[in-house]
Formats: C-alpha cells, sequence, structure tokens
C-alpha cells in the first residue's frame, strides 16, 4: 500500500508530538531531530511542521478541548494516545480544510500502528463524540 505524504507527515508529527511531551525541548530541537533522522523526501514538509509546531502552541487548548469526551483527565492518558489525540484534535480545530472522516480515520490508524493494544477504539469513541461539537458544522 503506498502511504500518502500527509500520512507520513502526521506519523513524524506524531512522534514529535510525543517526544515534546516526554522531553519537553523546544519545538525547534524535536523538529531538527526528527528531520535527521527520518527520510523526509515522501512527507508533506509544510503540513509535519503545522501540525507539530501547531500542537505544541495550542497544547493546554487541545486538552481543553478534548477533555469531555475522554471520560478520564487528560494527565491519566497514555503518552501516546495523548499525542494522537493532541494531533487529531488540532486538526478538527485548526485544519477545517481535511475532513473531519479523514481525521479520524488517520488517527485510528496512528493508534493501531503506535498505540497500545485496544488505543485505537478510545481514540475513535473520544474523536467521535468530539467532532459532534468541533465539526457540528461539517456533521451528516
Amino acid at each position: 500500500m503506498k502511504v500518502s505524504a500527509r500520512h507520513k507527515a502526521r506519523e513524524i508529527a506524531l512522534q514529535g508530538v510525543y517526544s515534546w511531551q516526554m522531553s519537553k525541548n523546544p519545538v525547534e530541537q524535536v523538529e531538527l531531530a526528527l528531520a535527521t533522522s527520518n527520510d523526509m523526501q515522501k512527507v508533506d514538509m509544510p503540513y509535519f511542521q503545522a501540525l507539530l509546531r501547531g500542537v505544541v502552541e495550542h497544547a493546554e487548548d487541545l486538552d481543553q478541548a478534548i477533555r469531555p469526551y475522554l471520560g478520564r483527565l487528560p494527565e491519566e492518558l497514555d503518552p501516546v494516545e495523548k499525542a494522537i489525540l493532541r494531533l487529531a484534535t488540532f486538526e478538527l480545530v485548526h485544519r477545517i480544510d481535511v475532513p473531519y472522516r479523514v481525521v479520524i480515520n488517520e488517527a485510528i490508524e496512528l493508534a493501531k500502528d503506535f498505540g497500545a493494544e485496544e488505543s485505537h477504539k478510545f481514540v475513535n469513541g473520544a474523536l467521535d463524540k468530539a467532532v459532534r461539537k468541533l465539526r457540528e458544522h461539517e456533521r451528516d
């Protein structure tokens, strides 16, 4: 299966958000480390940068936006799940050019690839509830 440049951007942005969450290093440092340790040829670089920088810049607001749909506190989330939810919430709030179904499907795929065994179900449930409020104008 051919992986899209946007999907690759999300994968590497997820790694960056996770790294930033764990290290609290400046986003520029995280971005540079990722860019030098990954093959960025097939990555949508502007999208990767927008995601990584956007999540870091808006992390608290993103946590507040998703909090009502988690069933637990953001602080109690697995760090990978938290990074995935922050990325997806950023896209739902700030990238309305991306259809919400694409955002949710991409988040589920990231959870399957990088999260714990059942985390994709949790991510799907939280985002499915959140999209009703965050993208109410787009709902069927």
